[in-house]
């Protein structure tokens, strides 16, 4: 099939659309079950592509859940902690596979961001991975293939339209990338980058010990902002996004997105919000955004008389910002990627805030020493790695 007709552009009144294929080649994917639209699929094709190139860097199984052509999480099938099942809420659905752990962090990431979210996969999507998706509010996924039975599942969703898409792993585009804007055709080479610790090897602190597990992490942050709308940055732990700050026109505004996502992330598992006495019968997320609206500055919102009634048993106490701040000093050890330089030390400080100690970024701003400087005040190890990974 050479190409395929879509219900709508990125808006509905933007008619016709479709997707094809130039040289008159058959599509390099089927699509098994749905009809995806234009934005499903350039979620789909950029999801794709990050991790194809995590399992590649890593060779782990990789997931990503990504939403308005970004990433809300990505991460590798490394083994969970009974707190990561449990704020991830996959703690009932028994042994998870590889693949099943990679999508339950990447979607666990950013659960608010993750909702309605495009979900790629690097391998056979199996039994377990299935039974995960066909119960979060999701638009559809991508993956090499499915089982028989795990496709069956996932044919079950949405009452039989969801979207599900299976990629051809032989499929290489070609060199050149094409796209049209105000009728004027742009014209690039494609980004072949490969991210690999030779990326690391200049690193320009005091501190100079990035541990081989933490390169992998910084691996795992320049990968995913490669398919992430620019500016970005993105902090990894463990081998997962915690926080991704996405097309933001200022770099500081980016790593104080991401910083706060992470802190987010990280607050989550403090004891006092995992033991919320939630209702049984609120719904993951509506347990998700009470979480948020809880952990954040407007807690009052959640806990409001009337509103707490809602989803708790019991009225929580408040989270003290005193508390917050010592649960906070607690995670530590986070790498940072920056899809271009930093241009202050602000930066620096905002990341140190959210436990960074490993940064890889391309350096080259007229305030390089200001940002090093900063870096050697917190023990931070950074590497300027000379490649810029802008994204559009």
């Amino acid at each position: 099939m050479n190409e395929l007709l879509l219900k709508y552009g990125c808006n509905p009144n933007q008619k016709p659309s479709r997707v094809f294929m130039e040289n008159g080649a058959d599509l390099p994917f089927t699509v098994l079950c749905g009809k995806p639209g234009y934005i499903n699929l350039l979620d789909a094709f950029n999801g794709w592509q990050l991790v194809s190139e995590l399992k590649k860097a890593t060779g782990l199984p990789a997931a990503t859940s990504f939403k308005h052509v970004s990433p809300a999480g990505a991460a590798v099938g490394r083994p969970l902690s009974d707190t990561l099942k449990k704020i991830y809420w996959v703690d009932d659905l028994g042994e998870l596979s590889p693949l099943a752990c990679a999508y339950a962090r990447a979607r666990g990431a950013d659960r608010m961001s993750s909702y309605g979210d495009f979900i790629a996969l690097s391998d056979v999507c199996d039994v377990p991975t299935a039974k995960m998706i066909q119960r979060e509010v999701s638009d559809g996924v991508i993956a090499p293939g499915y089982t028989d039975e795990a496709l069956e599942i996932l044919k079950s969703k949405r009452k039989g339209s969801y979207n599900i898409i299976q990629i051809d792993e032989s499929y290489v585009p070609a060199p050149i990338e094409r796209k049209q804007v105000y009728g004027v055709t742009f014209e690039q080479g494609r980004n072949e980058l490969v991210i690999s610790d030779e990326l690391f090897a200049n690193i320009v602190t005091d501190c100079k010990d990035i541990p081989e597990d933490k390169k992998t992490d910084l691996a795992i942050a320049l990968i995913t902002l490669k398919y992430t709308q620019s500016n970005s940055v993105c902090y990894v732990k463990d081998g997962q996004a915690i926080g991704i700050g996405a097309g933001q026109q200022s770099r500081i505004h980016c790593t104080r997105l991401a910083g706060q996502k992470a802190d987010n992330w990280w607050l989550r598992q403090c004891p006092k919000v995992m033991a919320l006495p939630f209702k049984d019968e609120v719904r993951r997320a509506d347990r998700d955004n009470a979480i948020d609206v809880y952990i954040g500055d407007e807690w009052e919102d959640v806990l409001r008389e009337g509103e707490w009634q809602k989803v708790f048993t019991v009225k929580p106490e408040p989270l003290t910002r005193e508390e917050k701040k010592e649960w906070l000093a607690k995670n530590t050890d986070v790498a940072l990627g920056s899809d271009a330089f930093f241009p202050f030390g602000d930066n620096i400080e905002r990341a140190n805030k959210s436990g960074v100690k490993y940064i890889a970024q391309p350096g080259g701003s007229i305030r390089d020493d200001n940002v090093i400087e900063t870096c050697n005040k917190y023990g931070i190890a950074m590497a300027f790695t000379g490649i810029r990974l802008f994204h559009h």
